[in-house]
Parts: C-alpha cells; sequence; structure tokens
C-alpha cells in the first residue's frame, strides 16, 4: 500500500501576530516565545471545511492523474464540518464526481488524519479496497473565540490530502498506532452545539459554541504522549529510531515539538516543522506538512517517515512509512489531465441533474392518477 497522491489547501488570507495584537491584549513577541507562530490562513466568505478539502482532494488526485470515480473510499477527518450531517466527505464525494465511494466523515481531534489513514490502510490491506483518500480540512476560525488570547492566537485553517493504492511494491504504509484517553476530554471541547447542549441563546450568549482547552494540562499531555507513541510505533515496525530520516509531528506549538525531540533524543534537522506560517490546523495539519516536506525535497525514495499526532479526545496516533513514490510523481499525457478535469467540471452538473430527477420523481407521485 502506497501513497501515490498528495495536496493541500489553504486560504488566501494571512493573519499576522501584529493585526492579532489590534484584536486582543497580546503582541508578536508573546506569541512567538510562547508558541513558535508567525501567522495563520483564515477561511475567507466562501471557503469552508468542504470547499478546502475538495481543492486539496483534487490536487492529489491530479498528481497522480487517478480517476475518482475508481475512488473506493473517502474519509474527511475534521472537527469543523460543514454540517452536523450529512458528511463532510459525502459533499466531497458528490463534488470530485467519485460516485463508487463510501464516504464518511471522522472526528479524533488533530489526530483525525492519522486515524483515516490507519482506518484506510488496513481497508486496503484487507482487500477491501484498492484506492482510497483520506483528508484533513478544517475552519477552525469559526469556532475560535477571538477575544480569548490563549486559544485564539493558536488556530487556522486548510486541508491536506494523501491518496492512497493498493500494491505489491515493498514499502508503504508499515504500522499505525491509535489510542485513546477519554478521561481527558474536557480539556478540550467544544461544549455546545450537540445533544447535551444544544444550542440556544443561552448557551451563544454563555460563549459555548466556542473551543475551550486546558492549555497547561494538553501541553503536559502532548509532550509525554509523542515520544511515547513514536518509539511504540517504530518498535512495530522493526525500525530503530536512528534510522527514521524524518519525524512530522502535528504543528501544534514549538514548544511541544522540540521538547518531544529532547525525550526522543532527536535533533531538530530531523523534525519537520511549518508552524510559524500555518498555526496549528488540527486534522489538516499533518497532512499539509507531509505536502509541503515532499515540495522541500526533505523526503527521498526509501526513507522512514513517522507521522504523529494528538488531539481532542484525548487521541494520539502515530503512522511509520518507507516512501515508495518518486517526487516529483510522473506525470501522464495531457489528454488524460484534460479528461479529469472536465469530469470535474461535469460533477456538480450531474448532481444537479440527479436532484431533479429526485424532484420530478417525487413530484409525479403526488400527482392524482389520470
Amino acid at each position: 500500500m502506497q501513497i501515490i497522491g498528495w495536496g493541500k489547501a489553504l486560504p488566501e488570507r494571512v493573519l499576522t501576530n501584529d493585526e492579532l495584537s489590534h484584536m486582543v491584549d497580546t503582541s508578536d513577541g508573546w506569541i512567538r516565545e510562547r508558541t513558535g507562530i508567525l501567522e495563520r490562513r483564515i477561511a475567507g466568505e466562501g471557503e469552508t471545511t468542504a470547499s478546502l478539502a475538495i481543492e486539496a482532494a483534487r490536487r492529489a488526485l491530479d498528481m497522480a492523474a487517478f480517476d475518482p470515480v475508481d475512488l473506493d473510499l473517502i474519509i474527511v477527518a475534521t472537527v469543523t464540518p460543514e454540517y452536523l450531517f450529512p458528511a463532510t466527505a459525502c459533499l466531497v464525494q458528490d463534488a470530485l464526481g467519485a460516485s463508487k465511494a463510501a464516504a464518511f466523515d471522522l472526528s479524533a481531534g488533530c489526530t483525525g488524519f492519522i486515524y483515516g489513514l490507519a482506518l484506510a490502510t488496513q481497508g486496503i490491506k484487507a482487500g477491501a479496497y484498492d484506492h482510497a483518500l483520506v483528508i484533513g480540512a478544517e475552519t477552525l476560525s469559526r469556532i475560535v473565540n477571538w477575544r480569548d488570547r490563549r486559544t485564539c492566537v493558536l488556530f487556522g485553517d486548510g486541508a491536506g490530502a494523501a491518496l492512497l493504492g493498493a500494491s505489491s511494491a515493498p514499502g508503504g504504509v508499515l504500522t499505525t498506532l491509535l489510542g485513546a484517553d477519554g478521561s481527558g476530554a474536557e480539556l478540550l471541547i467544544l461544549p455546545a452545539g450537540g445533544s447535551r447542549h444544544p444550542a440556544t441563546l443561552e448557551t451563544a450568549a454563555n460563549g459555548l459554541h466556542y473551543l475551550q482547552m486546558d492549555g497547561r494540562k494538553v501541553f503536559r499531555f502532548a509532550t509525554r504522549i509523542i515520544p511515547q507513541a513514536t518509539r511504540e510505533a517504530l518498535s512495530r515496525a522493526g525500525l530503530p529510531l536512528e534510522h527514521l530520516e524524518l519525524l512530522i509531528p502535528h504543528q501544534a506549538n514549538q514548544r511541544i515539538i522540540e521538547a518531544s525531540a529532547q525525550r526522543l533524543g532527536l535533533p531538530l534537522e530531523r523534525i519537520f516543522t511549518n508552524l510559524e506560517r500555518y498555526g496549528n490546523t488540527s486534522a489538516a495539519s499533518i497532512p499539509i506538512a507531509l505536502c509541503e516536506a515532499l515540495e522541500a525535497g526533505r523526503v527521498q525514495m526509501g526513507d522512514h517517515l513517522a507521522l504523529v499526532g494528538f488531539g481532542a479526545g484525548l487521541t494520539w496516533g502515530a503512522a511509520v512509512i518507507e516512501w515508495g513514490q518518486p517526487w516529483p510523481a510522473p506525470p501522464t499525457t495531457l489528454r488524460t489531465r484534460l479528461l479529469l478535469r472536465l469530469r470535474y467540471r461535469w460533477a456538480p452538473l450531474r448532481s444537479l441533474l440527479r436532484r431533479l430527477q429526485r424532484a420530478l420523481g417525487a413530484l409525479l407521485q403526488r400527482m392524482p392518477p389520470l
């Protein structure tokens, strides 16, 4: 099983620390020192979790010159779905024209992409699927309290996608590790909007639709679990730490990354970070970082990577990959790419026609017999 395509999508709007200092009681120096973040991307009008997920997915499919009709599975990892239901993954499926693919959302906080990668990998290895698309997509700016400097400085929006394909070639995803500790559920939570606290004027007035986090306890959890999960995943893969070419951790906080590196005994040169430009993009964090590591030439054929994350739940997860896809991917013919682009353009029209067909059928059923 190999990763055969990858892509990312980021909003155009950049929000800098200096701009934030005019919104809340903070400063560029304070944010840099405590988080390592310089700026983040913020979704604008018309940009949503689904639109970012679709853009990242198309780029991953285009890279592999892969026809979405041949997709078997689409997983969207997100804590900011388009709706509570239907699943954002179903909207992505429709937009891509992936008519044969099963589609569902996955909520595992910032670990969501690793969870999705694990499920897709096991499904392909079991022979249930041949090709799966795993997407991490978030618009956290929509659930952040922009008056709370403890949280609003941390988060940003974006999406990343990976196309997985069955392969007999050596390497690929060697092993995955997933874990959870629900006793820490309240450490990182969106209190209202679910069945316990449905949306009311009171919940809105009390700010319960904003993300809430106990930063100190999450920090302690993260600096313990990242080294632990990395070591355990490497052990399962039969790979010693010294043979790990690159660690791609969840991009939450530079101090967490540095503390984890110290506990692992891993030099920072072997850890990829892009936190300073995007902040914490939750489930999108690791796939965006993976895309940028590949674009920067930090990954070569035969390299061993470890992806590791932690998040709300509390959850954690890690994956060890032996990279088997050359970079850049060899392009196919222009004709193939044009056909794929036409299929993307045609997908919304086909969706509209299906809806009109259903509406017409319902109307005919209500009409009295002649």
